[in-house]
């Protein structure tokens, strides 16, 4: 339980260790993490909508593998293959996501993204039931979440990536992968601890729902995130000279 001691002990350390982590990575000559990249507003707005962007991402893929396989009984074999149409969207909508940055701008790209993806966890939490129903219930948001990884992912990635100094590519690069592994590892964790142990099918239900939600939720944040990438590209727009 939240309550219980270990849990207390376990999270005070990580807050204690992480505010030890950025104090070194501030005096350190050679830090894993330059401080002075997240002064770069692109890249450390990239960076944190990343971050929760994987979070998402771990948890939704997670939760729809355990329930197609757990509360619907599906064999592994079968899982993959009908939840193979949401995979496909990603290069589909990848590949050609350039042409509507050019016009839109990465911000709202990537905002969008985020949307569609939140989008289909929450319409799995709304459709989702104890009965096997694939086209009603699982196709509709296995679809949104793949086009939603075709446009968000790349879009934040190389968005945080051009805005480093060239001399910085490579650790900055690591440092938004970083993000990403951290976001999988937050996600993963954040929906066992949500899923808990049921015994019913319904209080199973109920569960996974919940996890969906909060799957949606850090998708709108990483959202509301890739919108600040859009202020900041208006605010560069230079003003109309005047003769």
């Amino acid at each position: 339980g939240w309550g219980a001691a270990s849990t207390i002990v376990s999270l005070a350390g990580s807050v204690a260790l992480l505010t030890l982590f950025v104090f070194r990575s501030y005096w350190h000559r050679s830090p894993v993490i330059e401080l002075e990249l997240l002064r770069i507003r692109p890249f450390a707005v990239s960076s944190l909508a990343l971050l929760l962007f994987s979070a998402a991402f771990a948890g939704m893929l997670l939760s729809i593998v355990v329930w197609a396989q757990v509360a619907w009984g599906w064999s592994a074999l079968k899982t993959g293959l009908l939840f193979a149409p949401g995979p496909l969207m990603v290069p589909v909508f990848a590949l050609n996501a350039g042409k509507v940055i050019e016009r839109f701008g990465a911000g709202l790209v990537a905002a969008a993204g985020c949307l569609s993806f939140g989008g289909g966890a929450v319409l799995w939490a709304a459709s989702m039931g104890v009965h096997p129903h694939y086209l009603g219930a699982m196709l509709p948001g296995t679809l949104l979440t793949g086009v939603g990884v075709g446009l968000a992912l790349p879009t934040l990635t190389a968005t945080g990536a051009t805005a480093l100094p060239p001399q910085r590519f490579a650790t900055g690069s690591a440092v938004l992968m970083m993000a990403r592994q951290v976001g999988f590892t937050l996600g993963v964790a954040i929906l066992v601890a949500v899923l808990g142990t049921h015994s019913t099918p319904e209080a199973r239900l109920v569960a996974f729902r919940h996890g969906w939600e909060a799957v949606g939720i850090a998708a709108l944040i990483a959202a509301v995130c890739a919108l600040a990438l859009v202020r900041r590209q208006a605010s560069n727009v230079p003003e109309p000279v005047t003769t």
